[in-house]
């Protein structure tokens, strides 16, 4: 099949970030280990010494909105980095204040790369549900109204646990910003799917990856953004994953905007930035009333 070829362009998005900018509007700020026993060594990553800077020990931050007292919605936010880094800051941290402003926690996961271990990103991201579950009561937070968000392979991860993860963990809600969804190899963003899978994956590998299709009707409404000139994810990937959930009966919305690219997150220099942000917030809105 006809492969696609990316550029460097994503480089950009690998490094990974420090700490949290400002603090605006959001109240307080937790970090939580995400294997307070241990991390697991899956991947093969000592991370007491990592050797690659981009291996960061995985955390939960947590950004709990300010002065309020009833049980609010929470969102996990999953950065994107083609699953070889994290691009913590403005696919990650620089989004607290516009969730902490509308009562939604914000909950920024580093989680672990794969490095060939396909399971590892998954099984944190699953983790950091348990964890926000296990902490819903003393954070003020509806345990039946965790949602995740994910940006490019972020995106990815994110579908991934929408589509595979069990009853009990199973996310509220989906935002997600030009996703990698499918791994065809027409539409796939091939460097992460090779950071995910390896460079010879089983084709079963390759079909349970390819989140579009393991949609069903339980999967959890979504919102989808994304760049119509987008060339290294192509906009495909939001189109199929928006057509399956809406055949399944998944409330579901899907944004693509004429112009962009990839990898805008919540950067003001997004000519559609103000756009983006409000038709999010209209959804979240909507949402509420569900």
């Amino acid at each position: 099949m006809k492969q696609c070829i990316f550029t460097i362009v994503l480089l950009s998005a690998l490094a990974v970030a420090g700490q949290p900018h400002g603090t605006g509007q959001a109240g307080r700020h937790i970090v939580l280990d995400l294997w307070p026993g241990g991390v697991p060594a899956d991947n093969g990553v000592d991370y007491q010494a990592p050797a690659n800077p981009n291996d960061v020990k995985p955390q939960l931050h947590v950004f709990l909105p300010s002065g309020h007292s009833d049980a609010s919605r929470a969102v996990i936010i999953c950065p994107g980095g083609a699953y070889a880094g994290l691009a913590m800051q403005h696919e990650g941290f620089e989004w607290k204040d516009f969730f902490t402003s509308r009562n939604i926690a914000a909950l920024v996961l580093l989680y672990r790369l794969p490095h060939g271990h396909h399971q590892v990103p998954a099984d944190d991201l699953l983790q950091a549900m348990r964890l926000t579950r296990q902490h819903a009561a003393l954070w003020h937070i509806d345990p039946g109204q965790i949602g995740v968000m994910g940006s490019s392979a972020g995106g990815h991860l994110a579908t991934t646990v929408a589509t595979h993860a069990p009853a009990s963990l199973t996310p509220a809600f989906q935002i997600l910003f030009y996703p990698v969804v499918s791994t065809d190899s027409l539409v796939t963003h091939q460097w992460s799917c090779h950071n995910l899978l390896g460079r010879s994956p089983s084709p079963e590998l390759l079909h349970y990856y390819s989140n579009e299709r393991h949609v069903t009707p339980s999967a959890p409404a979504a919102f989808i953004a994304a760049s119509a000139d987008d060339v290294d994810v192509p906009v495909l990937n939001s189109a199929r994953y928006f057509e399956a959930l809406t055949r399944n009966g998944v409330p579901a919305v899907i944004h693509i905007y004429p112009t962009g690219g990839h990898g805008w997150g919540i950067k003001q220099d997004f000519r559609y930035h103000r756009a983006m942000l409000q038709d999010l917030s209209d959804w979240l809105e909507a949402l509420t009333g569900r």
